[in-house]
């Protein structure tokens, strides 16, 4: 952890780089993995998982053996929590719902959009060191209220070759059952391309490590979207002296335990409270399990000291962080400064935890600043815009004479044509 003392917002950016791999390392690995799995399919799929996951596989495909009983293997009162999770998670997602009214621009003229839901979208959930069951709730639910026609789920294999059965259950209750043991780099290129076993997807979903993120972006180069570029965890907390320094702490560690690129921030306007929340995080830290992982996180985190809350929220806004915390004082006024983040978390009763298990909101959240110009995954992501339009004869007289005279400006003679036909056609 590193302590900066009232540094420009120059200087304070520059000790706030991002952990991360050289990329030019990254991308030539994962342009391997691409073209292998490219040209030898599901065999390169099963080699990357023994390579990777240290597990040998004799199918992809998740069968329905596995899925039977699956939940007598959840104990109730996880079965409880992810009832709740679920419903409320549905419920903020549901309201996303919009109607579009047709527009009449001018008598004779209407536009209007329409949303259609994607026909097929591949969720990616990880599960390294731990699987993350919550991020296919988040994913699976708003797919289902799009009316996604196809979903596929690809996630890491387990050591005995199977998939958690958190996320087995997960998928049974949200009623998806193409589950693939795929995990990594070779799991996006999976679902961009296709293979004899995965089906190739329209979009791809979910959050990820560096290589994950980058197999994400050159699926783009393959005709697939993305939601957005997702990697390691990150969080940024604003705090003043009326924040509890234990709360604080265990923010901070609840995300740098994700992974040991993850990156925790705190800023804050008292000097007393940073020394407090050290003092706590290293209390905590010692308790618990993830412990090894927390300390390779906080190697690469930092802690700043401000005058004022417009040096706080410069820094905050320039940093983009993917979690935001304000442990502030009308922390609800002071959240109008905020221009960048991508979930946002007010007062001391609004842990980050709560936005990535059960408050309602969506927790694949861009990080590594893309919080500046992407927004986390909502119902809208799950679907794709069309718009329509429908003039009559007199309504397109009224801007013939506009489109003619901007296609002769661009010197395209066949756009104002299409024009002039139509006008001096006399109806039937």
């Amino acid at each position: 952890m590193e302590l900066i003392k009232y540094s420009t917002t120059e200087e304070t950016m520059k000790l706030l780089n991002r952990p991360v791999i050289e990329s030019r390392i990254i991308q030539e690995k994962v342009f391997s993995i691409i073209k292998a799995v490219k040209t030898n399919g599901d065999k390169a799929l099963k080699e990357f998982s023994e390579k990777f996951d240290g597990v040998s596989l004799t199918q992809l495909s998740v069968v329905t053996a596995e899925f039977d009983g699956v939940e007598n293997r959840i104990n109730e009162k996880l079965k409880l929590a992810i009832e709740i999770a679920r419903k409320n998670i549905f419920k903020f997602h549901k309201a996303q719902h919009v109607e579009y009214p047709k527009i009449e621009i001018d008598d004779g003229i209407k536009c209007w959009r329409k949303s259609v839901p994607i026909e097929t979208v591949g969720l990616y959930i990880p599960g390294g060191t731990s699987p993350l069951f919550s991020t296919l709730l988040m994913l699976g639910i708003p797919a289902n209220i799009a009316g996604c026609k196809e979903i596929v789920i690809c996630t890491p294999p387990q050591k005995d070759g199977g998939v958690s059965d958190s996320i087995l259950y997960v998928a049974k209750e949200l009623g998806i059952r193409s589950v693939f043991k795929v995990g990594g780099a070779q799991a996006i290129a999976a679902m961009a391309l296709g293979t004899k076993t995965i089906p190739k997807v329209d979009k791809i979903f979910g959050p990820g490590n560096q290589w994950v993120t980058a197999a994400k972006q050159i699926a783009h180069s393959y005709g697939v979207a993305i939601d957005m570029p997702a990697g390691p965890s990150e969080l940024l907390v604003i705090a003043d002296d009326s924040a509890n320094p234990k709360f604080v702490a265990t923010d901070l560690l609840s995300q740098a335990e994700h992974g040991p690129d993850s990156q925790v921030v705190l800023i804050s306007t008292s000097e007393q409270l940073i020394n407090s929340v050290i003092l706590e995080i290293n209390n905590f830290k010692k308790e618990l399990p993830r412990r090894e992982i927390i300390e390779k996180a906080l190697l690469h985190s930092v802690f700043i000291l401000v005058d004022d809350f417009d040096k706080a929220f410069a820094v905050s806004n320039q940093y983009a962080p993917e979690h935001l915390i304000l442990s502030t004082k009308n922390a609800e006024v002071l959240s109008e400064n905020i221009l960048n983040a991508g979930s946002v978390f007010l007062g001391n009763y609004s842990p980050e935890s709560a936005g990535d298990y059960a408050s309602g909101t969506n927790h694949t959240l861009p990080t590594n600043g893309f919080a500046s110009a992407y927004s986390g995954v909502s119902l809208d992501s799950f679907m794709k815009k069309i718009t329509f339009q429908k003039l009559t004869k007199s309504g397109l007289s009224k801007i013939a004479s506009a489109i003619g005279t901007m296609a002769d400006a661009e010197g395209l003679d066949a756009h104002k044509l299409a024009v002039t036909v139509r006008s001096e056609r006399s109806d039937d």
